[in-house]
């Protein structure tokens, strides 16, 4: 059957500059199984499946799979699914869309030529415990300043290196990391065009073991970083300097203390496909 197609680069304003993601528009009728297989076979980080919502309030419902997994719910999966239904002329039932996904209903906003989602409540927060913490050390090949489970469905642990140096010269061993998605930030420093850098390590992900950009990661790092400290009510994030890219994430906290993971997509195939 011949399906709406679209790939799409997000958190970016560089074509290439950023995540890509592969979305089926039109993707009623389709099992599992064959959602995995399509997924598998486009080897990106994720490819999304835009389905008919089962609850009224939505707008639309998505599953989303990486070549080896179903995910419950990811950030930039959210953005770019929602630019491709936009673009292939979605409508809205109100100002903001709100998508149906594995963790239920996620709001998300349009303004200044940005989408943005509400961060997910986290499933899983709080102190990692110190053998896990050692593993990641000793994995990372350096030490670890903070961490904390900041899982908000697909299971990340989040940790902080010393300085943007030392995380960008990070080159992990794979084969030492427990079964986790591990994401480690560093601050930036003061003038910089954004506050902290970002690494992904998705190494059972099945792509190359590192993600461009990722929003799922930078919502819960948002969480941590608000909890720890107050005061931070928005930044930008960058992330991909490593892998070549030009990734940046713009995180809010609006006045009901709910936080935006926003960012720009970027269109770059338009198509069907067989499925």
């Amino acid at each position: 059957m011949t399906r709406r197609f679209a790939q799409v680069d997000v958190f970016t304003t560089v074509a290439l500059g950023g995540n890509p993601l592969a979305v089926v528009i039109d993707a009623d009728g389709l099992d599992a199984e064959s959602m995995q297989a399509f997924a598998q076979w486009t080897n990106l980080s994720e490819t999304t499946f835009v389905l008919s919502p089962s609850t009224p309030e939505a707008d639309y419902r998505v599953r989303i799979f990486t070549p080896s997994e179903e995910l419950p719910f990811a950030g930039h999966p959210t953005l770019g699914t929602c630019a491709a239904w936009l673009a292939t002329g979605g409508a809205p039932q109100r100002d903001d869309v709100l998508q149906e996904c594995g963790v239920g209903l996620v709001p998300i906003r349009r303004a200044n030529d940005r989408l943005a989602f509400r961060a997910p409540p986290l499933i899983r927060s709080g102190p990692v415990d110190s053998h896990l913490i050692a593993s990641i050390a000793h994995a990372l090949d350096t030490p670890v300043i903070d961490a904390s489970w900041a899982d908000n469905g697909p299971g990340w642990v989040a940790v902080e290196v010393r300085d943007v140096a030392t995380l960008l010269a990070l080159r992990p061993k794979f084969d030492d990391l427990p079964d986790i998605k591990l994401g480690v930030i560093a601050r930036c420093d003061g003038g910089d065009d954004a506050a902290i850098e970002v690494r992904a390590f998705y190494p059972s992900g099945g792509t190359h073991g590192e993600d461009p950009v990722t929003g799922s990661l930078n919502a819960s790092v948002a969480q941590w970083l608000m909890r720890r400290d107050p005061t931070i009510t928005s930044y930008v994030a960058r992330q991909g300097t490593v892998l070549g890219r030009q990734g940046r994430v713009y995180v809010d906290r609006d006045d009901a203390g709910d936080i935006w993971i926003g960012g720009h997509v970027m269109p770059v195939i338009d198509g069907v496909v067989d499925l």
